[in-house]
């Protein structure tokens, strides 16, 4: 943030024997880190260690105002400003500030964390590819009020949050017990991973949701990115399939939806994953496909 020093929590990993490529990995609105990283849990796959096991580095961080990152005034939080700190992030990885030195970065993010990948990938065109997961140019707005916003109270009211200290009622987080229906339904995840979900719940900023919709999404800011995209949704995400979203029945349809927002050098690729699951779906029994297609794009795409 300009003008403000502010701190940004990530956990850089490097497989043995190094890397040349690090994904940048950001999480979504009332996620932290622990989206791409979590802990050992019955029925979830860990992001972070398929790529570190396929060959990647990654650097899993918290958002600004959330995890052990800096809370600054919610007010003073963007989008936009997240995507500058990103970019920050992508110099440092390219210096080598923050250890090795790496010759090419992919950033990704989920959902919210989706749209600052964007913001950053358009706005300084410093990566060499951008992975785009749960988050769509169509929205099914009546889904997203009634189950996303309807979902969300300040976290001071939160006593899990209040724990943590969060007095700033201009951070939000999911009412207890709502996760399952917003963000997995109709996925069949595991108790463990429900519990999981619901115990490292975190918040986001409703000024980061504003600029992140109004400038990510409604504005063709998207034809802007010049590196190969690759978009990733749960084929049953009742915030962005539907009617009234985008066309979740096949890749296929995916793609075809979602084309006419990118330029042709961001060669845009969809992945659809299989069976029936929602918005989070890092927790889903069967993440590990998209793993591995998100793997399989990364070395087409843009190479160890």
């Amino acid at each position: 943030m300009r003008g403000e020093a502010q701190t940004l929590y990530g956990k850089l990993c490097v497989p043995t024997g190094g890397a040349s490529t690090v994904q940048l990995l950001i999480p979504g609105a009332t996620y932290n880190s622990t989206y791409w990283d979590p802990p050992a849990t019955p029925g979830v796959h860990n992001f972070r260690a398929s790529m570190n096991q396929a060959g990647y580095a990654t650097l899993t961080v918290d958002r600004l105002g959330t995890g052990r990152s800096s809370k600054p005034l919610s007010l003073k939080l963007s989008a936009l400003g997240q995507a500058e700190v990103m970019h920050q992030a992508v110099q440092k990885l390219r210096s080598g500030e923050l250890g090795p030195k790496f010759e090419k970065v992919i950033i990704g993010g989920h959902s919210l964390g989706s749209l600052i990948s964007i913001l950053e990938a358009a706005t300084y065109q410093d990566v060499d590819g951008v992975l785009i997961t749960g988050i769509a140019h169509k929205l099914a707005v009546v889904d997203v009020l009634k189950d996303g916003f309807g979902s969300m109270y300040p976290a001071t009211l939160d006593g899990q949050l209040a724990e943590r200290g969060v007095l700033d009622p201009g951070y939000l987080t999911t009412r207890p017990g709502t996760r399952g229906n917003a963000f997995h339904w109709p996925g069949k995840a595991t108790d463990a991973a429900l519990k999981l979900d619901e115990a490292t719940k975190d918040v986001f900023a409703t000024t980061e949701a504003a600029d992140g919709l109004g400038v990510a999404l409604l504005t063709p800011y998207t034809r802007k990115i010049a590196a190969p995209v690759y978009l990733v949704m749960g084929g049953h995400d009742r915030l962005f399939c539907g009617p009234l979203g985008v066309d979740c029945s096949s890749a296929q349809t995916l793609l075809r939806d979602e084309a006419p927002f990118y330029s042709p050098e961001a060669r845009l690729q969809a992945y659809l994953l299989p069976g029936k699951y929602g918005h989070s779906f890092n927790y889903a029994p069967n993440a590990y496909q998209y793993h591995q297609a998100v793997v399989h794009w990364a070395d087409t795409m843009v190479g160890r």
